[in-house]
């Protein structure tokens, strides 16, 4: 009995500084971006143990991100849709980058395989206005000499909630199309001409590959890891690029983040080789006026190891990192810093 009590007293003292610190971690909510989700939860794993800050985000898409904040719901918001000044002003809120990644239309057509389909921005945006309805229709066969193209009817499919990947493609959509700047323009929740409509990249995802005919947009990472089929997209020298790290990377490289305001860079078709057109930084949104210092503290505390420690795991799922001076200057400006 005695050997018994000394073994269990000399547990509880060598567990004694694990449950101290686990006692101490500190707990932060967020919520917003389900295009960040797997990067914030992965940072979130690593960040329990070694920076002693507990993450809980809620994947509920951009605009219920910025909504959550601005009524001081959550200790930060995420969104892919960059907040106007004005609005960053009148919420007081910080903005900064966490990380980069891509936008990429998925297809469900029979016969054609992934990345062997050709879109141009303004084909794109003719299908989701619905002018283009067939797979066959002479203005994608125009783009894809040699492929043969079936007499499907085309099933667009999109967000049904408030969604920063949708304003990141309507986005790229207007910036390609007069035609969609002036009838359905960009947003986080547009007035789709047609289609249906899903929650979230699983719910997209989900409607694309149950339907034939279909193409949806989703974020790279979602595509890649359930394997659905993507397409090749034109480039602003009219090449067709490949969606992925490298093209993304590319696209990164050409951002003007000392001219971004509130770091709301824009990286849709950029100049250079290779380079993949529907890319966006995604975005924090923090309190300046935090009612609890502490819990402030651990959201900046959260980021700063994930910006030191997180880039691989950022590449592992298929995310550009940010520059490093780029994350000096959110570093610098946090507020209270």
């Amino acid at each position: 009995m005695l050997n018994r009590n000394r073994f269990l007293a000399a547990l509880l003292l060598t567990a004694a500084p694990v449950m101290a610190h686990q006692a101490h971690a500190a707990d932060i909510t967020g919520a917003g971006s389900s295009f960040a989700a797997p990067i914030y939860q992965a940072w979130g794993d690593s960040a329990k143990s070694a920076a002693g800050v507990s993450l809980n985000y809620q994947s509920v898409g951009s605009s219920a991100g910025q909504n959550l904040v601005t009524a001081r719901t959550v200790d930060f918001g995420a969104s892919d849709a960059p907040m106007a000044a004005d609005k960053l002003a009148s919420a007081s809120l910080y903005q900064f980058p966490t990380v980069i990644g891509g936008i990429v239309p998925i297809v469900n057509i029979p016969g054609v395989a992934s990345n062997q389909l050709k879109l141009s921005g303004a084909v794109l945006a003719e299908i989701y206005l619905g002018n283009i309805t067939s797979w066959n229709d002479p203005k994608i066969a125009a783009l894809n000499p040699g492929l043969s193209l079936p007499d499907v009817a085309i099933a667009p499919v999109h967000r049904a909630d408030g969604s920063g990947t949708t304003f990141v493609f309507t986005s790229y959509l207007a910036k390609m199309s007069s035609g969609w700047q002036s009838q359905v323009g960009a947003a986080t929740s547009v007035q789709w001409a047609g289609g249906a409509g899903a929650r979230g990249n699983d719910g997209v995802g989900s409607s694309v590959r149950a339907t034939e005919g279909a193409i949806g947009y989703v974020e790279y990472a979602y595509a890649r890891r359930n394997s659905i089929p993507t397409v090749l997209l034109q480039d602003k020298d009219g090449e067709f690029v490949t969606p992925d790290i490298t093209s993304f990377t590319a696209a990164a490289a050409s951002a003007d983040w000392d001219h971004a305001s509130h770091f709301a860079v824009d990286l849709l078709n950029g100049p250079g080789k290779s380079v993949w057109p529907i890319v966006s930084a995604t975005f924090v949104l923090v309190p300046t006026n935090a009612k609890d210092a502490a819990r402030a503290n651990a959201v900046y505390k959260f980021f700063d190891y994930s910006f030191h420690t997180g880039d691989a795991a950022a590449k592992k799922l298929d995310y550009v990192p940010l520059p490093e001076s780029v994350k000096q200057k959110v570093e610098a400006g946090y507020p209270g810093k």
